[in-house]
């Protein structure tokens, strides 16, 4: 005898096979359209409601961040985010996760917010085109005066030590002008910020006004002033004292994210605040910039890669994770710990190494020593050595001669080449001596596993290490190519046996110290990996290993620290939390912050497998060595050429000092900003022929994907200069980036400029980035990004490729958008990954706004 199965299929009009349950009729309506909704995504003629998403139907995250999106359109739907996704991966368990009963055991499905219920943000304030422009009039004014300024200072600084007689005379006069320059260069923003601002006070007022100016110009002084390069001493904290920041005893600061608003910034005796982290007491939002206070208790801890948003506390022995952040409006009570983005409670203690005494009087005599060091060394020796270094070079000293006749103009090319090979060369040649020798030396004193306390010797030189070995350009050169494996491997890393990919670690790697690497057989690494392998209390610090398990992928800006709970065959998504409790993670993916898993691969990812092993693994590797040869020699011969007609420049400028030596220096100056920017932005779209990058499905073997690791090694710091001014924007434009009008941009990365658009009005904030690309065990995909007219992304927020953001819509700080999400008008997400998520406080939306947002759920229900 059969058993009746309490099952009866039903079917809906477009033949999409879904069974009717015991749960009742709305159920089975809701998983008929769900069902409906997806069967078209994966181009399937039915979606049984027991098949599982990925196992089954072979969807991935794209597709379903599209099915999510979807959903969010038809108003009688659940609306179910990427984490819902993964938790019950097929549709009868997502309608019944999604639905609530009611009384009647019925579970209809919860219809999705709409305009006039959903809380939404604050309206995005109109620029005015007049205040844009003067405000750019006014950065422009301010540079020009501050290059003029600079040339006279260095004019009669050079023509004081030039008159000096011996090497005791060029070191003493370089020792005063040097000592007067350093201590003008650190108060002059100080003065600055009392005399224009006096106290930062929480409010807001509009980009591009008045008070944004004098925000702008505190901060670009604040970012220009040497004391930046004494973040982690003493002497940082007792400079953001005298800047306004209430700062108790014993605090240890690590990040170069330098605040701005510091009057609004509370630091309790006793904290740490881990490299990588934005607490600048201001945000921009919707066309307007946000004060609001950041406060941080006694003994409390800051892990890596965070972010505190304005209004935002953490109490007194208080702890947030790695990777995380506080969204407006959150505080974390005394005593507890918190992971995530937006964080929440956790039971992890982020402080596992012991203290050690480190007390007033020790932190005191470093703070001096440091500072007599950069006084009496540093500065003297850097000024003087370079005086002497440059007029020996018989190129520049019988220019600066004034008893030599005017040279002819056909000297200056050959003299630019000498000087300009013999520089450029010379640092790339001492530059790898020091990596492979000093820092091996300096182990020697700092043991692994070694509780030091910090402000000694062993804190001093496991500093200089970390300098030394974390030399950007090195990781620009080798890094997207074979070549990147050898260079880590001689720097430190133990890398067990290597399964050569061509593409085995990003441009962007780095680390506390090189020798407690490893990383297993088989991973490959995306960029912006930074590994936490020293572990810091407030007064101590120790080196452990940090080991990264075999056929692993790491997607882009993660931080892994020593402890990582993961093993072999995980996948670790972009800025995923990784997890340092529970058990250790195989066979799985990581997605989210705080993390949960998801599927390691799907067979869509499965496509180019045949292209990983054996001969055809062989030929295309060896293909892509070659042009990932010539993508280096390309970079190196760039960086020549620009460093040459600087050279070249500056010699012209030399011949003319006498002329007019300081307005001479300026012009350099000024004209070296202008030129190092048009000469970047020609060759980047040389290499593109001056065209825009298609939307790739392909694999790392395909010419197309190295023709986007080429562009990757082009440099781009030149736009942190132009971070907050009108001018990044024309700089955006210039590089493809379809750039509306009046956006204001504080600091935002994009990845493929000519697969970017960003809307009119838009608000782009510190840290955050555009990356229109992905690539995952081998396969590599790219897609455009769209921003709306008047968007916000927050500070370190993350918009991956395939997005679009509706009109007015925000994503808050530290955010992760994934790949393929379509955000409403309006709509305020947040978190990692993103939801919608309002903000407390949020106003309701301007009329058009909530039109549009109103129409689009229409039209998708048509």
């Amino acid at each position: 005898m059969v058993e009746q199965s309490s099952e009866v299929p039903i079917s809906g009009p477009d033949e999409t096979a879904v069974t009717m349950s015991d749960t009742g009729p709305a159920r089975a309506e809701t998983e008929r359209k769900l069902a409906a909704a997806l069967a078209e995504l994966v181009e399937a003629d039915h979606v049984a409601a027991d098949s599982h998403f990925f196992t089954d139907l072979g969807a991935n995250s794209l597709v379903m961040a599209q099915f999510c999106a979807r959903l969010r359109k038809i108003p009688d739907l659940p609306s179910p985010s990427i984490r819902d996704i993964y938790r019950h991966p097929t549709i009868r368990a997502l309608a019944e996760a999604l639905a609530p009963a009611s009384p009647d055991g019925d579970t209809p499905a919860a219809p999705a917010p709409t305009a006039e219920t959903a809380p939404a943000p604050v309206p995005a304030t109109p620029v005015n085109p007049l205040h844009h422009r003067l405000c750019g009039a006014f950065q422009l004014l301010v540079f020009l005066v501050y290059s003029l300024v600079y040339g006279y200072i260095a004019a009669d600084g050079y023509e004081w030590i030039s008159e000096a007689s011996g090497p005791g005379s060029v070191y003493l006069r370089s020792l005063v002008f040097g000592g007067t320059a350093f201590v003008a260069l650190c108060a002059f923003p100080v003065l600055a910020k009392w005399i224009l601002v006096g106290r930062w006070k929480p409010g807001e007022f509009p980009v591009w006004g008045l008070a944004y100016v004098r925000l702008w110009f505190v901060k670009v002084l604040l970012h220009a002033n040497p004391m930046v390069f004494l973040v982690g001493t003493p002497l940082y904290v007792l400079y953001l004292r005298a800047l306004g920041a209430r700062i108790g005893k014993g605090v240890t600061i690590l990040s170069r994210s330098v605040p701005v608003c510091t009057d609004l910034l509370t630091i309790g005796a006793g904290t740490l605040i881990r490299k990588d982290s934005f607490f600048l007491g201001y945000r921009a939002y919707a066309g307007r910039i946000q004060t609001g206070r950041v406060t941080i208790g006694r003994d409390a801890f800051v892990g890596e890669k965070t972010v505190l948003d304005i209004d935002t506390a953490l109490g007194d022995g208080a702890q947030l994770g790695h990777s995380s952040a506080l969204h407006r409006g959150q505080a974390v009570p005394d005593g507890e710990r918190w992971h995530g983005s937006p964080a929440e409670p956790t039971d992890v203690d982020h402080v596992r190494v012991p203290p050690a005494r480190c007390g007033t009087l020790r932190r005191a005599w470093f703070g001096t020593v440091t500072l007599l060091q950069l006084l009496f060394v540093y500065i003297p020796i850097a000024l003087g050595g370079a005086y002497m270094v440059f007029t020996g070079i018989p190129a520049i000293g019988k220019r600066l001669d004034p008893q030599t006749a005017v040279l002819s103009r056909p000297e200056l090319i050959p003299d630019a080449l000498a000087v300009s090979l013999a520089l450029f060369f010379g640092f790339v040649g001492a530059g790898l001596v020091a990596l492979y020798t000093v820092p091996r030396l300096l182990r020697l004193l700092v043991r692994p596993e070694r509780v030091y306390p910090l402000y000694g010797l062993h804190y001093t030189l496991h500093r200089v290490a970390v300098r030394i070995t974390n030399i950007k350009f090195f990781t620009w050169l080798f890094g997207d190519s074979s070549y990147i494996v050898h260079y880590l491997r001689r720097l430190g890393y133990d890398l067990s046996r290597v399964e050569q990919t061509g593409s085995n670690f990003g441009t962007e790697v780095q680390h506390e110290t090189p020798f407690l690497v490893t990383v297993g057989t088989g991973t490959m690494v995306a960029d912006g990996l930074s590994v936490v392998n020293a572990e810091y209390s407030g007064t101590s610090f120790r080196l452990s290993r940090a080991t990264i398990g075999p056929r692993n992928f790491l997607g882009n800006n993660i931080a892994y620290p020593a402890g990582g709970r993961t093993g072999e065959n995980c996948l670790l998504a972009t800025k995923v939390l990784v997890p340092l409790d529970g058990e250790v993670r195989t066979n799985v993916g990581l997605l989210g912050s705080p993390p949960f898993e998801i599927p390691r691969s799907v067979d869509r990812d499965a496509r180019f497998d045949h292209l990983r092993t054996g001969e055809e693994l062989r030929r295309h590797l060896s293909a892509k060595n070659r042009y990932n040869l010539l993508s280096m020699t390309l970079m190196l011969f760039a960086r020549w050429l620009h460093v040459f007609l600087l050279t070249l420049f500056g010699l012209v400028s030399v011949e003319l000092y006498g002329v007019a030596g300081q307005v001479v220096i300026a012009l350099f100056l000024a004209l070296t900003l202008l030129m190092t920017t048009a000469y970047y932005v020609l060759v980047e779209r040389c290499m593109t022929r001056f065209r825009a990058l298609r939307p790739q499905l392909c694999s790392i073997y395909d010419r197309n994907f190295w023709l986007h690791e080429r562009l990757w090694k082009v440099p781009v710091q030149y736009l942190n200069i132009f971070n907050g001014t009108p001018y990044k924007s024309l700089v955006w434009r210039l590089l493809g980036v379809r750039m509306g009008k009046r956006v204001f941009d504080d600091g935002c990365f994009m990845t493929e400029r000519t697969l970017a658009a960003v809307g009119d009005e838009c608000t782009l904030n510190a840290g955050s980035k555009i990356q229109c690309h992905s690539q995952e065990d081998g396969t590599f995909k790219s897609d455009g990004i769209t921003l709306g007219a008047r968007c916000t992304l927050g500070v370190a927020a993350h918009v991956h490729y395939g997005v679009t953001m509706g009109e007015g819509s925000v994503l808050a700080a530290d955010s992760f958008l994934m790949k393929g999400e379509e955000v409403p008008p309006g709509a305020h997400w947040g978190g990692n990954p993103a939801v919608d998520m309002p903000e407390p406080g949020g106003g309701p939306l301007p009329p058009d706004l909530a039109e549009k947002k109103t129409d689009a759920a229409a039209a998708a229900t048509r």
